[in-house]
């Protein structure tokens, strides 16, 4: 029996965006072609593309495509032209804030993975990386970005609000736990309940849930300290949970160990669709030269045919080809300055494994 056909909008970006999501629709393509799957795709755009083309980073067509589709596939965001112009009154960034509130994408999940074959190209010692696995939730929609903000000229002061509801925490608090349940049963709180309200709040919040999940072990972390553990004792951490901005840092903080930001997936969790994308950025240096890394969009391919499909056997062939191109040094030049392959190649070569496993 045939099943349902798969809707995604497909929202590559800027940069390095299209050509990394290019990779990636190839292997769901060949998933496609080896199964009774049907994916089908619907191109929108988003950041400086959207804002040359309708003067908007999150124009109405493309919330109608993402409205009418099952999932996205988010490549990047982001250009030079406005990180160097501060008197910008649109910019790229504008859309990717709002589409997560629009969309209502409340939860940022990002697994810290450290591959064995890449153990040697982070700025850690193996000893400390050795079995760091963890996964981070981050809130995605309130805080101190969506506060209440404001500049006043005359007295050359600026001010953000960072405020947070029950509501807002327990959504996010609750997928936590239920990661932690599936994982080893550890979930960490990071916050600043030392000094600020919100995170007393978080703090109160997570303390009364963790009651209904008796079999996890809740921790309570400073952000501050948590940053510095992430460095010294990364394979302490199991589940992460901690509100909007640390949340931002403390996951670029770790993105670092693994040893490349272009092996790191992501995915952002909404009540009725969710979103999944590389962490890498835009990476402008790169845009057209087909030397990007298309394994973390890849990833978040897999992380996408898991949590919005149910289908985990399908992602679990491709994040083992993604490991086997490593283990092969089927990689692009932020893994190996002196052997390294193409964007295309690299994809090609993890299709084709993906199209034998299946």
């Amino acid at each position: 029996m045939r099943q349902a056909d798969k809707n995604i909008a497909v929202l590559s970006g800027d940069g390095i965006g299209p050509e990394v999501i290019n990779e990636a629709i190839k292997i769901l393509n060949v998933i496609s072609e080896k199964t009774d799957i049907r994916f089908n795709f619907d191109n929108a755009f988003i950041g400086a593309s959207a804002i040359d083309k309708f003067d908007n980073p999150f124009p109405d067509p493309t919330k109608d495509i993402c409205n009418n589709s099952d999932a996205i596939l988010f490549g990047a965001i982001g250009d030079p032209k406005y990180d160097n112009n501060p008197k910008a009154k649109i910019r790229p960034e504008d859309g990717l804030l709002e589409m997560r509130k629009y969309l209502g994408l409340y939860a940022n999940v990002r697994p810290i993975k450290v591959y064995e074959s890449l153990i040697n190209s982070s700025p850690l010692k193996s000893s400390i990386l050795d079995k760091t696995d963890f996964v981070v939730f981050r809130e995605l929609t309130g805080g101190i970005y969506f506060g209440e903000k404001g500049f006043d000229n005359k007295t050359n002061s600026a001010f953000d609000t960072c405020r947070y509801t029950k509501d807002e925490i327990e959504r996010i608090s609750h997928l936590a736990f239920k990661e932690a349940e599936k994982r080893r049963n550890q979930l960490t709180l990071v916050d600043k309940a030392n000094v600020l309200e919100t995170s007393r709040l978080w703090r109160d919040i997570v303390q009364k849930i963790s009651y209904e999940y008796k079999n996890v072990d809740v921790q309570y972390l400073f952000v501050d300290n948590a940053a510095m553990k992430i460095i010294t004792n990364p394979s302490d951490f199991d589940v992460i949970l901690t509100e909007n901005m640390f949340g931002d840092i403390i996951t670029d903080e770790a993105s670092v160990i693994t040893g490349s930001l272009g092996m790191l997936p992501s995915a952002s969790i909404g009540d009725k669709i969710s979103l999944f994308e590389p962490i890498h950025g835009s990476y402008p240096q790169a845009a057209g030269k087909n030397i990007a890394n298309p394994m973390a969009m890849i990833l978040s391919a897999s992380m996408m045919l898991d949590l919005s499909f149910g289908l985990k056997t399908y992602s679990e062939i491709i994040d083992k080809s993604v490991s086997d191109a490593l283990d092969n040094g089927v990689v692009t030049e932020d893994i190996n300055k002196d052997k390294n392959y193409s964007t295309t190649y690299v994809g090609d070569w993890i299709s084709e494994r993906v199209k034998k496993l299946l």
